[in-house]
């Protein structure tokens, strides 16, 4: 599993060293701004956790037109493993995200104060972050095995537009269901539900992408 995880790493890494780049100098940015702070901070949060789980996906791709996908298929190493290996480094760039949108919090608040109107404003800006990842990446396995390698990226926009919509739905739904003015408990409440779905759909779509990619032929 090492040798996999290394391999999806070197993948990735000149991609993300460019967003990693691209990252910091935005962070200058928002950090340095005092005006409209909230609407940066959204946006460099969600870019950060959205956007370097993309690039965990963009290995994939990266793989399949160098064939080294297929010379994996003919070593010692089970499918099941190398789907596993893709899900994990996901999660290990979605955290690395979360560091990026942390980091850049913090810094802002300690400049500028605390910018949001509710304590728990910032959970649900993780959840949110989050959540479209494991969405995205639950939705974009399945799919590239499924549908083929060529149309990678139509399957990125795809799973992130769903990815989007369907946290859309839920957090509609949970402002339905506890009304409009929600107590922190019932914030919680509802942040866990959203966590706790994103959280199923990503573990759920492991063994459909392991059962898809065991029945393809290469």
């Amino acid at each position: 599993m090492k040798g996999l995880l290394k391999n999806n790493f070197y993948a990735v890494r000149s991609n993300v060293k460019v967003f990693a780049a691209i990252m910091l100098l935005l962070g200058v940015f928002v950090v340095a701004m005092d005006n409209d702070v909230q609407t940066l901070i959204n946006g460099y949060m969600l870019l950060g956790m959205i956007g370097f789980s993309i690039n965990a996906m963009t290995s994939l791709r990266k793989e399949s037109a160098g064939k080294w996908s297929k010379y994996k298929l003919t070593a010692p190493i089970k499918r099941s493993d190398i789907v596993k290996s893709y899900f994990i480094s996901q999660l290990i760039w979605l955290f690395v995200g979360m560091l990026f949108a942390g980091v850049g919090l913090s810094l802002s608040i300690l400049l500028h104060g605390y910018p949001f109107d509710r304590n728990t404003d910032i959970l649900m800006l993780f959840i949110v972050g989050i959540g479209i990842s494991l969405f995205m990446g639950a939705i974009f396995f399945p799919l590239f095995y499924l549908g083929g390698e060529d149309r990678n990226e139509v399957f990125l926009v795809i799973s992130l537009l769903c990815g989007i919509g369907i946290i859309m739905g839920l957090a509609t739904a949970v402002n339905i269901f506890f009304g409009p003015h929600m107590t922190t408990l019932q914030v919680l409440s509802g942040a866990a539900i959203i966590f706790a779905c994103a959280l199923l759909a990503f573990m759920l779509s492991y063994p459909l992408t392991v059962g898809i990619f065991k029945k393809k032929e290469f």
